[in-house]
């Protein structure tokens, strides 16, 4: 049925925007993460697996070609590593080399989403992609949107902590810092009493 025909279509229509609506979401708070960092701070691994914010933006980039292109037969035109399906060497494309552009790198994102919009608003949700990897490949569109709005937010879950440690800077969003008021005093106290209290529960103290 056609998502504009009957109460059904004007419900999966109603459907598929929501979850473009979360999934832009996703993509507009992790590209917020980078904003006013040095070329450095971009790509500095902060964990010991190498997370790095530029790298993490790679990686959605090759997801969203991935999912949103090849899964459903229309390929996104550009480069787009993702280790796991033989593009890039292991870990590829969760760093930045040298000699990539940020900005080259940011821009392949937007044209990934763009090129992911384009898919999501040709087809209806039940339409059936087949992904290229993994055991279960074949895919509704309505199943492939949950999934990235789910691997893009965890993403950014990682883009939270990789900013918080480079500068202290927290938050959603521009417009809502989601976190409790403090000033720098504030945090060392509150920081210092989960300490203490893990300390303690853990026959530490």
């Amino acid at each position: 049925m056609s998502e504009t025909s009957g109460t059904s279509g004007i419900r999966a229509a109603d459907d598929k925007n929501d979850l473009r609506i979360y999934l832009q979401d996703a993509r507009d708070a992790l590209l917020w993460k980078l904003e006013g960092l040095s070329e450095y701070d971009l790509r500095r691994p902060l964990t010991p697996t190498g997370t790095n914010l530029l790298g993490l933006v790679k990686h959605v980039t090759g997801a969203e070609a991935l999912y949103f292109g090849e899964t459903f037969r229309r390929p996104f035109p550009e480069p787009a590593p993702l280790w796991f399906v033989g593009t890039t060497e292991p870990n590829g494309d969760l760093w930045a080399r040298a000699d990539e552009a940020t900005e080259e790198i940011i821009g392949r994102y937007r044209r990934a989403w763009a090129h992911s919009d384009a898919t999501v608003e040709a087809l209806p949700l039940d339409a059936v992609g087949r992904i290229p990897v993994g055991d279960r490949p074949e895919q509704t569109l309505h199943r492939v949107l949950v999934h990235m709005i789910a691997e893009t937010h965890r993403h950014v879950g990682h883009a939270d902590l990789v900013r918080e440690l480079i500068d202290g800077a927290t938050g959603q969003r521009p417009d809502g810092a989601n976190t409790a008021p403090g000033d720098e005093d504030w945090w060392q106290a509150h920081h210092d009493r989960v300490e203490r209290a893990a300390r303690e529960a853990g026959g530490l103290a």
